[in-house]
């Protein structure tokens, strides 16, 4: 049984566990498979919403799809979740990626 395999029986086991979908998504991503990772990534944020590492994901799939608006929308939620819950690190990754993706680098 593969990496993939072993996950999603323990989906099929725990459908809600927030952590398999997002190994899951992951997985599709290493596999080159967008629409199923994508899938995964945005039923994970509707329906685990303080599951914030999910947004930074999201948001960067965003960007390899060329939707950059989305991209965009996603890092500013999720820097609004990780601002409730306190965590200072994911919020400052998502400022950081929000920052790109808005176009203001750095060696401007």
């Amino acid at each position: 049984m593969d990496r993939l395999d072993a996950l999603l029986e323990f989906h099929r086991l725990d459908p809600e566990d927030a952590f398999t979908r997002f190994a899951i998504a992951q997985e599709h991503l290493k596999r080159d498979d967008s629409p199923e990772a994508l899938r995964f990534f945005e039923d994970l944020v509707s329906d685990h919403p303080d599951y914030v590492g999910t947004y930074f994901h999201l948001g960067r799939l965003y960007q390899a799809l060329d939707r950059v608006d989305a991209a965009v929308a996603t890092y500013r939620k999720g820097i609004d979740v990780a601002t409730k819950i306190g965590d200072l690190h994911a919020r400052a990754e998502l400022q950081s990626a929000l920052l790109e993706a808005e176009g203001v680098g750095f060696d401007d």
